[in-house]
């Protein structure tokens, strides 16, 4: 992960449980910021198990973390969701533990150095979730990496039909309507972003709004 933007506590936690059975795929952020993108940086990393409707047992995550010198606590859990906080010195990292029953729409790549290697989605696969995301929450990182994903060569058309399959309730009009109503410039101030940064990510969502309309037109 010589290229990575995360952290040395990040690359740490994902060596320790490269190992793990049933296997997971690190997806989100972390996976674009460690291995497509290294556009940004990230205190989160996102384990998904695919395909399951439950997560399994917790205890040798735990164990695992533990016995390297990490400190770990569970801030939230249900049978599918889990975030755990794990700290070394004064480093914090939330990893979050979801079982995701929906397939995915590519298979995952195998990616680690020859340490450790450990499943991480592709590029498509996160762009398709980064649009059913910016459906159902405002935040400004979603868009930040579709941006991303759109520069790096991201099919938008196909990932937006891929975004149904995952998602039923999912349409390229209903995102547009979803972007328009973004309080972009909020967020930004929230964030600390520049203003140049800012403008620029607003002048990308109008862009994406009325492209997706554009798609969403019926051709007659």
């Amino acid at each position: 992960m010589s290229d990575s933007r995360l952290s040395s506590l990040q690359g740490r936690i994902l060596t320790i449980l490269a190992d793990q059975q049933p296997p997971w795929t690190l997806t989100g952020g972390a996976a674009l910021v460690g291995f497509h993108l290294g556009h940004r940086e990230t205190r989160d990393l996102d384990l998904f198990w695919h395909g399951l409707a439950r997560l399994p047992a917790l205890e040798p995550i735990q164990v695992a973390l533990e016995d390297a010198g990490i400190e770990v606590s569970i801030l939230r859990r249900t049978p599918t969701f889990c975030t755990l906080r794990a700290s070394a010195g004064a480093e914090v990292v939330l990893v979050d533990l979801v079982a995701d029953p929906v397939p995915p729409i590519e298979p995952p790549e195998r990616r680690g150095g020859s340490e450790a290697s450990f499943l991480v989605d592709t590029p498509h696969e996160i762009l398709v979730n980064k649009l059913n995301a910016l459906l159902s929450r405002s935040e400004l990182r979603d868009l930040v990496d579709t941006k991303a994903l759109l520069e790096l060569g991201g099919d938008l058309e196909r990932a937006l039909a891929d975004a149904a399959v995952k998602d039923g309730g999912f349409s390229p009009a209903t995102l547009a309507w979803v972007l328009r109503e973004l309080p972009v410039a909020a967020l930004v101030r929230a964030s600390g972003m520049s203003e140049d940064g800012g403008s620029e990510l607003a002048a990308f969502r109008d862009a994406l709004v009325e492209r997706m309309a554009l798609l969403s037109r019926p051709a007659w």
